[in-house]
């Protein structure tokens, strides 16, 4: 007896229509799911929902703390944007933004004495050459013996954070109060505040500058362009001469410099001396920050805000609504699903076809 099966058929030609359409119903889709776990937890959803996206931006206050939690973010979703463009699937920005955290403190906690003006871009350096030597040794495997970058960088992850737990479990444990976090960096790699009053840094606009230099570098040049193909079409890009390989080695090294400059910013700006949770998986998010901002310079800036005004407002609802703060990464992991839905719903249309 024939029956009726789904099958998905690549659309030849995409309605204008239909990427917006899309979008919306993603994220009414993220909406309808996520009420009904606040709806179990004893919480209206409507209520529940501004707190989370309308109060973080009813105040000076908690819109510099959402430029704060933003930051972070910018520098791994920029990073893994990076990558992605070349298509060089780096999972690893985790690890390279920890180990960056780790140079800085390093540095700062060895010259100590140092003025801000040579303090503060020593640190930088650090990080970034911290996080690009972290992403070398999976680009390097990729380059020469084709392994898999998935999981090189993936699985360097929790290495970096062993390596930031031993040393702060040994030879960094504080020596003043014998916690398990480091010595406090050298006043002079205190990063400025940018307002009074608030905790944004200078941070934020060295992630800013790097999200134009992209944007510019990838819409406007020759080797945006090369890189962009080599993601799109490695093989076609290798026909017409594109050194693919070596350009995407190239590209690993960069998306771990800006991955580990996003550990410098956060341990000179934010804690000031290495801890345990100082990622708070800032890597992990910036895979979700890429993939949502469509691997574009304007789309890593407006989903970190949008992410980070959720984390803002998920604190908010855990003390006045009693609900639990891991509904807000919750709600990031749910719009990243339905996201990707919509995007596959963009380019493939279903097709019932009848089979014997």
């Amino acid at each position: 007896m024939a029956r009726s099966l789904p099958h998905l058929v690549l659309r030849g030609q995409q309605p204008r229509w239909l990427t917006p359409v899309a979008m919306a119903a993603a994220v009414l889709f993220t909406v309808v799911l996520t009420a009904i776990p606040i709806r179990l937890a004893g919480a209206n959803p409507v209520a529940a929902f501004e707190r989370y996206l309308v109060r973080p931006l009813s105040s000076q206050t908690s819109i510099f703390e959402v430029l704060l939690t933003a930051t972070p973010l910018v520098f791994t979703g920029l990073a893994v944007a990076i990558a992605f463009r070349a298509g060089y699937w780096n999972i690893g920005a985790e690890g390279q933004f920890l180990i960056g955290a780790v140079c800085v403190t390093w540095v700062g906690t060895t010259f100590t004495g140092l003025p801000a003006l040579v303090a503060i871009p020593l640190g930088f350096v650090a990080g970034a050459v911290g996080g690009l030597a972290w992403a070398f040794i999976p680009a390097w495997l990729k380059r020469r013996a084709g392994i898999d970058e998935v999981v090189t960088t993936l699985l360097l992850n929790p290495v970096a954070l062993l390596v930031v737990q031993g040393l702060l479990n040994g030879p960094w444990r504080n020596s003043s109060t014998g916690f398990t976090d480091s010595d406090r960096l050298g006043a002079g790699y205190d990063l400025p505040l940018l307002f009074s009053g608030s905790r944004a840094h200078l941070g934020l606009v060295l992630a800013l500058v790097l999200l134009i230099a992209t944007w510019w570098v990838m819409s406007r040049t020759p080797l945006g362009l090369r890189i962009t193909s080599s993601g799109l079409a490695p093989k076609t890009a290798e026909f017409s001469g594109i050194p693919v390989k070596r350009l995407q080695f190239r590209v690993a090294l960069v998306s771990g410099a800006v991955a580990g400059l996003g550990g410098a910013s956060q341990v000179m700006g934010v804690q000031h001396q290495l801890t345990q949770g100082i990622s708070n998986g800032y890597g992990y998010t910036g895979v979700i920050v890429a993939t949502l901002g469509g691997l574009s310079a304007l789309g890593v800036l407006l989903v970190a805000l949008l992410l980070g005004d959720i984390a803002v407002g998920a604190q908010n609802a855990s003390l006045v609504l009693q609900l639990p703060p891991q509904l807000g990464q919750v709600f990031g992991a749910l719009l990243l699903l339905s996201v990707l839905a919509a995007l596959s719903w963009r380019r493939y249309r279903i097709v019932w076809r009848r089979t014997p």
